[in-house]
C-alpha cells in the first residue's frame, strides 16, 4: 500500500496567496486568500509581509479544522533567486538570505520559500521550493548573442514547463530524461523551450522581448526600428519597458489581453482580429521550429500548454504548421499547485534527491 504524504502548498502572488493541502496527488483543500491594498499598505518591502501572510495561512487552516502537525512537508513557490538548474530544492539558510534581500529582484513569490520554512521549521519537517522562474539550463552556445554586452538569459515558465514535460514523457511511456520535447507555454507571456533529455537547453526570454508576441508582450522586434523609437524622444524608459511587457502583443494591436475576447471578435467577422491572432500562432510555430533545429529534428513530442491552450482555434493553427516535426500533445491550463506538490513528492518518495541552493 502506498504511503500517504500530506503536503501544504503555498503560492504567493502580489495581492493573494494560494494555499492547498494535498494527500499525495489528491487535493483535499484549496483556497485563494485575498489581501487588500489596505492590508498590505503598512509593509514597505515584500519581505515585511511574510509574518502577516503566514498568520493568515495558519488562521485559515485552523478555521478549516486542518491539523498541521500531520504534515509531511511544506512546499513554497520559488522566487527570484540566482540562476539554478531545475528540480526541487530544500529551503536552506543561503536561500533564505537571498530571498529576504531580493538578490535578483523583489517579487511576492520570494515569500513562498520564506513562509514554507517558517511553518515547516516549527513542525520539524522539510520545506522545499520547485522549479522557480530563474531555472537556467541553457547550453553555452545558447547564451551567445550578437553583442557580447548582452548575453541571452533564461527566463521561463519553468514550473509548468517542467511539469508538462514530465507528464508528456510519462504519456509516452518514458522518463523525462529519456526524451526530447518542445514545450510551448502560452499565457500572458509565451515561452517555448527545447527540453533535451531532462534539461531546458534552449528557451526564449519570455519576459524581456524575445520570441513570439503574446497577449501582453511584444516578443522579438526589429532591433533597428526599436532603437530609433527609444531615441525618438516620444517615450520615457519606463514607457518603452511597458510597450515591451504589459502593453505589447494583443494589447497593442487589439486593446485586450483576453484570448476569449479575441475569438469572439473573430467569430463576429473581425478580420483584423483574426490576422493578429493568427500572427501570434504563426510566431509560436516559428519558435517551435527553431527548437526543433536545436534538437536536430529528434523530437519525441510537441506540447502546448498554458491558458491559451484551451483555445482550439489557436492550437489548431499551430498544429497545422508543426505536426510535420512530431506529434502534438495539448495540456491546457497551468496547475501550479499540483506541480509544486509533485515536486515535493518526488523527494519524499526518494524518486529524486533534493538539491542544495548555493549563494
Amino acid at each position: 500500500m502506498q504511503e500517504i504524504y500530506r503536503l501544504l502548498i503555498i503560492n504567493p502572488g502580489s495581492t493573494s496567496t494560494k494555499i492547498a493541502i494535498y494527500d499525495n496527488e489528491k487535493p483535499v483543500f484549496e483556497e485563494t486568500l485575498r489581501h487588500s491594498n489596505d492590508e498590505l499598505a503598512p509593509y514597505a518591502a515584500i519581505y515585511d509581509q511574510y509574518e502577516f501572510r503566514k498568520n493568515v495561512i495558519l488562521d485559515t487552516l485552523n478555521a478549516k479544522g486542518i491539523n498541521i502537525t500531520k504534515l509531511s512537508a511544506v512546499v513554497g513557490r520559488g522566487g527570484l533567486l540566482k540562476p539554478m538548474e531545475g528540480g526541487t530544492y530544500v529551503v536552506n539558510e543561503a536561500m533564505l538570505k537571498d530571498l529576504k534581500v531580493g538578490v535578483m529582484g523583489q517579487h511576492a513569490s520570494n515569500l513562498g520559500g520564506i513562509i514554507a520554512h517558517e511553518i515547516a521549521s516549527s513542525l520539524h519537517i522539510p520545506a522545499y521550493i520547485v522549479d522557480p522562474v530563474v531555472v537556467d539550463e541553457l547550453e553555452d552556445v545558447a547564451r551567445i548573442s550578437g553583442m557580447p554586452e548582452i548575453p541571452r538569459v533564461s527566463i521561463v515558465h519553468a514550473l509548468n514547463q517542467k511539469a508538462v514535460a514530465r507528464r508528456a514523457a510519462k504519456d509516452l511511456g518514458k522518463a523525462y530524461d529519456e526524451v526530447n520535447l518542445i514545450v510551448a507555454h502560452m499565457g500572458g507571456g509565451i515561452s517555448v523551450g527545447a527540453h533535451k533529455k531532462g534539461r531546458i537547453a534552449e528557451v526564449n526570454n519570455a519576459l524581456d522581448g524575445e520570441g513570439p508576441m503574446s497577449p501582453e508582450r511584444a516578443g522579438t522586434l526589429p532591433v533597428g526600428s526599436l532603437v530609433k523609437l527609444c531615441f525618438s524622444g516620444k517615450y520615457t524608459l519606463d514607457e518603452m519597458k511597458k510597450k515591451i511587457v504589459g502593453k505589447g502583443g494583443l494589447v497593442a494591436h487589439l486593446g485586450t489581453n483576453d484570448g476569449r475576447e479575441v475569438v469572439k471578435r473573430i467569430e463576429a467577422g473581425d478580420k483584423h482580429a483574426e490576422l493578429i491572432y493568427y500572427a501570434m500562432a504563426y510566431q509560436v510555430a516559428k519558435e517551435i521550429g527553431s527548437c526543433a533545429a536545436v534538437l536536430e529534428g529528434k523530437v519525441d513530442a510537441i506540447c502546448l500548454t498554458g491558458g491559451l491552450a484551451y483555445d482550439k482555434l489557436l492550437t489548431g493553427w499551430i498544429k497545422e504548421k508543426v505536426e510535420f516535426i512530431s506529434k502534438v500533445l495539448v495540456y491546457p491550463g497551468e496547475d501550479e499547485m499540483i506541480a509544486l506538490a509533485q515536486g515535493g513528492l518526488r523527494i519524499l518518495r526518494k524518486e529524486e534527491e533534493a538539491r542544495e541552493y548555493k549563494a
